[in-house]
């Protein structure tokens, strides 16, 4: 924390004192409790020894710990302090827990655990943050009446958060005074709302530093920044960011940019710099027109590299570390997923921001895309550029990694963009991917789409109805699957003038595309679909059905299909997979 209204924190403080100093009334209340770890008696009774891993204490704590992020404001378990206030310790190995309770929360509660001593004697204390949707431990919901835990149904819970403003740390009151900001802050500021080009931005960026500040909503009632406005125009003195650059992984970091007493707008200002004097550049030529590329798109690094700060947990002290790697920029940032976003959502899932008041200010700034579009303006730029989506997972830790990895340009990929109609259809997210799965793998179905696009399979067969609008050269850039049976669901490849039109780009940039290997690709439709044809592989490979038979037959002969009746011929004939 930076500082400002921390009403656990308080809490916490005064708990402590008050069992450093004996006193033994009135400790445990409705933020704060005490814990003598489970499994540290024997059957008499007595105290015996703690271990590093306890599966039985973390069992324990994660029930303790969410009941607390339930609850509002949150709260905080001071482990190690048996029931009639002696203080026992534990030998519990602070980052395990934190990982073991994230684990056994279902991956959706990432507490702060940190070391504290009182008399010689190293207790834990596990703070856990106000959640933003319930957390079921052992498919329970509970949250804190007082001193103790009581279960809750989720409609109740749900009530209550309805009636109450949800707790945001970032727009808390730091304590600090206006007049800490640091000018080169102010300055960058003002340049991110004047090369936005909007009016109403240019126009904030021309008045006073006070009025700036105002308007931006980072100073409190009592005249102090907000949490939020310490961050991004004084700093928390520690660094925020790690920047490593590196020409291949194993070498050594020919720069890093890991700066204390900054502001966070000068962090990060720093580390863009950086970025781009790696970043090299790359000439597109079409006729006489010439367009000028980065290797990796900046707006996807700027995104990337913001949501890493803003998004992140602030109750952990270690830096958002950004590894630039030859092409490859990998970014891991302190928490985990939140409010049920994952990997497999996080592009089309209503947006959860951990620290709303940060995110609201970095995109008033102009320096962050508005909450639930950054992601996609992400993946878009890179797939425009044929590249692979941002690779985006959760790591131990708990971290949020993020990878943009721009191995080679598709220069080919990019002309063939340029020929698409209408002209949105080229900066369509779901026309990028779709098209792009066409080129790398044949084929997609709406089952096949749908976790692609990350929208349900009623949602999916829209976007897809509008792919099919989108031509080349002014025919259709996408065409049915031939030899699928009528009864079953319709499928998609690419059109005859679609597949010239990538060659004919090939050729022109002298990109050597491989293509996707037939028996993979018939593989892969036999699992999907529990059939293939002569047929169907043909349309899906562009080639005569007469010139696929032994692509299925090497097939059965590996025993991954078995054919559909032993005679292997006739119409109708076809191959299953192997279970």
């Amino acid at each position: 924390m930076i500082g400002g209204s921390d009403p656990v924190g308080i809490e916490v403080t005064r708990v402590l004192a008050a069992l450093a100093a004996g006193e033994g009334d009135r400790l445990e209340t409705v933020r704060v409790d005490l814990k003598e770890e489970a499994g540290r008696r024997d059957r008499a009774g007595m105290i015996v020894a703690g271990a590093a891993r306890s599966q039985i204490a973390a069992e324990q704590l994660a029930g303790e710990s969410a009941c607390m992020a339930n609850s509002d404001g949150g709260g905080a378990l001071i482990v190690g302090v048996a029931n009639d206030r002696t203080l026992i310790g534990t030998a519990l190995d602070a980052q395990w827990l934190r990982a073991r309770i994230y684990e056994l929360t279902d991956r959706r509660l990432t507490v702060d655990v940190r070391d504290e001593r009182l008399g010689g004697v190293r207790l834990l204390v596990v703070r856990a943050f106000q959640a933003i949707e319930p957390i079921r431990y052992r498919n329970r919901i509970t949250w804190r009446v007082d001193d103790r835990c009581v279960e809750v149904d989720a409609s109740t819970w749900h009530e209550r958060r309805m009636t109450r403003d949800r707790y945001d740390w970032s727009e808390q009151s730091s304590h600090t005074d206006p007049r800490a900001v640091r000018p080169a802050a102010l300055a960058i500021a003002r340049r991110h709302l004047r090369e936005s080009q909007e009016g109403p931005a240019q126009e904030l960026a021309s008045v006073t530093d006070a009025e700036l500040l105002r308007r931006l909503n980072v100073i409190t009632q009592d005249g102090y920044l907000t949490n939020a406005g310490h961050l991004t125009f004084v700093g928390r003195g520690l660094p925020v960011l790690d920047y490593q650059r590196r020409p291949v992984r194993g070498a050594d970091t020919r720069r890093r940019v890991l700066e204390a007493d900054l502001s966070l707008l000068e962090e990060i200002d720093a580390v863009e710099s950086a970025i781009d004097a790696f970043n090299e550049e790359r000439h597109i030529r079409r006729g006489f027109v010439i367009g000028r590329l980065r290797e990796l798109p900046m707006s996807a690094v700027r995104e990337t590299i913001v949501n890493g700060v803003v998004h992140r947990d602030w109750a952990s002290g270690a830096p958002t570390v950004v590894e630039h790697i030859g092409r490859t920029l990998v970014v891991s940032s302190p928490g985990g997923f939140i409010g049920g976003v994952t990997s497999e959502n996080i592009i089309t899932h209503p947006s959860q921001a951990r620290n709303r008041s940060l995110a609201d200010l970095f995109t008033t700034l102009r320096i962050a895309e508005r909450q639930g579009v950054g992601v996609d303006r992400m993946v878009r730029d890179m797939i425009a550029l044929g590249y692979p989506s941002p690779a985006i997972s959760e790591t131990a830790g708990p971290y949020i990694r993020v990878a943009l990895v721009g191995d080679s340009l598709d220069e080919a990929w990019i002309r063939l963009l340029s020929r698409l109609s209408p002209g949105e259809a080229r900066t369509s997210l779901n026309v990028l991917v779709l098209l792009r799965r066409l080129v790398d793998l044949g084929w997609f179905d709406v089952r096949a789409a749908a976790p692609l696009l990350q929208l349900d399979e009623t949602e999916t067969t829209a976007a897809i109805r509008a792919f099919l609008d989108v031509a080349i050269d002014g025919s259709p850039i996408a065409e049915t699957v031939a030899g699928t049976p009528a009864q079953s669901p319709p499928a998609w490849t690419l059109s005859a003038r679609a597949r010239a039109a990538l060659a004919e780009e090939d050729e022109a940039t002298g990109w050597r595309r491989v293509a996707p290997a037939r028996e993979a690709v018939a593989l892969a439709w036999a699992r999907h679909r529990d059939r293939v044809s002569t047929t169907e592989l043909g349309s899906i490979v562009d080639a005569h059905p007469s010139g696929v038979g032994r692509v299925l037959q090497r097939l059965e002969e590996s025993g991954d299909l078995i054919a559909s009746r032993a005679t292997r011929v006739g119409r109708g004939f076809f191959y299953r997979p192997v279970p």
